[in-house]
């Protein structure tokens, strides 16, 4: 998938590169097809890398918008970034930022290892969390997966 980005010389090509950042995010905002308009939400996350793959993984309530959006179509498309402040270019001022823009696949799963571990909850397992049954997690494999800086 061609993402036709603008502006070429800001792109981060390097996978690890990517990867690092998405490490160092800690909310992803994932986007669904709506009913009317798109659905955007910001969500806690964890992730693993399989060779050149990202597999994002996110909780939510087993029942709601999000996931009958899910079970309609589950294409996504899953952004993340860092804004770094703002650098006064001489002219006007512009965001220092980092952000990542990929599109995959989203089905439920089982496991919260990954997530808990990515946002750092060290007083509670997985398997505690899983027996409250209230909560379902799901996966998003990325076929597609780019990154962008403003500044070096």
């Amino acid at each position: 998938m061609d993402c036709g980005m603008r502006k070429a010389e800001r792109a981060i090509n390097d996978f690890g590169e990517k990867v690092a950042l998405l490490a160092r995010c800690d909310t992803i905002r994932l986007g669904l097809r709506g009913d009317e308009f798109p659905y955007v939400v910001p969500l806690s996350f964890g992730f693993e890398v399989k060779g050149e793959r990202v597999i994002i993984y996110f909780h939510c309530a087993k029942e709601g918008k999000k996931v009958e959006l899910i079970k309609a179509d589950p294409r996504v498309c899953v952004e993340a970034d860092i804004l770094n402040g703002y650098r006064d270019t001489g002219k006007s001022v512009t965001a220092d930022y980092e952000s990542i823009i990929g599109f995959g696949l989203c089905k439920q799963v089982f496991g919260l290892d990954l997530l808990l571990e990515h946002c750092k909850v060290l007083n509670r397992s997985a398997m505690q969390c899983a027996s409250l049954n209230v909560t379902a997690v799901y996966k998003i494999e990325l076929f597609s997966f780019t990154g962008k800086r403003r500044f070096k």
